[in-house]
């Protein structure tokens, strides 16, 4: 059993209790009671200790208030979907903001409860730090190693130790980097970068515009009736069809184009140095290279909604865009593309 599992039950032992019991408020780890709607209800010294808060900051605020943009989108779309499916989440990595601002990582784990009537998920949090402690010790073992190879003989047996210990903090290491690959940047269906990759990579494009004023447009794709594809030929066929267009849209993207899957059928396209023209074109070509591929479903097309960055937009409008562009695409027969330029046209 895993220590996040043996702190469920820990905590479905002591949510008996009207009150926090006491090891519950100084457990070794943080604790966060939310609402199904983000709310915090009740926390633990642990947690306001380490990250800086008091009591009142954080109680009856909403949880995502500590988190970054990028993190807000992570637990929408993992940390719900998980809990309304399964009823719990394990080992979710997370960064929350400290009172400082800055950002912590932690590991996350929830279970969903009803408390007195109420939906409530339990949360526990673990802070990461010590993986950075574990990195630090390990140079300095290495130093020491080297300084050993010019001591006398008798320091041959301090210097097997120190091996030892090398090999014993580089596995406690490699243990705890197999949670951060677990959350990395790569989408494990498709091959593609995840989401969490493309909205730091769509800041990251905002930033440089607001500098530079190089514009750059957004392409949200969908695939149409992608419903019927699973409920005619089953899911791992729409698997299939997802890794497929995956990879025609790698193979017909520039070098520094950015391709990720956003969610279920939908994937995104960053298109740097590229404007309102230039994006339709290259959004048609993406269009026709996928009506035309060949399919184990038949015919398969797209619909595609573009926005192109201006100085008015920010991620969630630029976002909101495309993503009406591509609304607009469907209900105008899909397999189409739209620029959002050309809506009221």
């Amino acid at each position: 059993m895993s220590i996040f599992n043996k702190t469920d039950e820990i905590l479905l032992h002591l949510r008996g209790y009207k009150k926090m019991d006491e090891r519950l408020n100084h457990a070794p780890c943080g604790y966060i009671s939310i609402t199904h709607e983000g709310i915090v209800r009740d926390v633990n010294q642990t947690f306001l200790d380490k990250m800086g808060y008091k009591h009142e900051d954080l109680v009856e605020k909403h949880f995502e208030s500590i988190m970054s943009t990028a993190n807000k989108l992570i637990f929408h779309s993992y940390f719900y979907p998980f809990i309304n499916l399964n009823g719990h989440v394990e080992e979710l990595f997370i960064n929350l903001k400290d009172n400082t601002g800055q950002s912590i990582p932690h590991i996350l784990n929830g279970r969903r409860f009803v408390h007195e009537g109420e939906e409530v998920i339990d949360c526990v949090l673990v802070q990461m730090g010590k993986r950075i402690d574990y990195e630090l010790e390990l140079r300095t073992a290495k130093k020491q190693i080297e300084e050993a190879y010019w001591e006398k003989d008798q320091a041959h047996a301090k210097l097997k130790q120190i091996h030892k210990e090398i090999e014993h903090k580089q596995k406690e290491l490699m243990n705890m980097n197999s949670i951060l690959v677990e959350l990395s940047t790569t989408d494990k269906l498709t091959g593609l970068r995840n989401r969490r990759f493309f909205q730091e990579k769509l800041e990251e494009h905002i930033i440089q515009f607001s500098t530079t004023s190089e514009p750059f447009s957004l392409l949200i794709i969908d695939i149409d009736h992608f419903k019927q594809v699973n409920d005619t030929w089953g899911h791992q066929t729409g698997d299939d069809v997802l890794e497929n267009l995956a990879s025609i849209l790698q193979l017909h993207s520039r070098a520094d184009d950015i391709v990720a899957r956003y969610g279920g059928e939908e994937f995104v396209l960053i298109l740097p140095h590229v404007g309102v023209t230039d994006s339709k074109i290259i959004a048609e070509r993406l269009r026709h290279a996928v009506a035309h591929a060949s399919w184990k479903t038949g015919n398969l097309t797209v619909s595609i909604g573009i926005a192109t960055m201006d100085s008015n937009d920010s991620d969630v409008t630029l976002l909101k865009k495309a993503d009406e562009a591509l609304y607009f695409a469907k209900e105008h027969g899909r397999n189409r593309v739209i620029h959002c330029i050309d809506m009221n046209e």
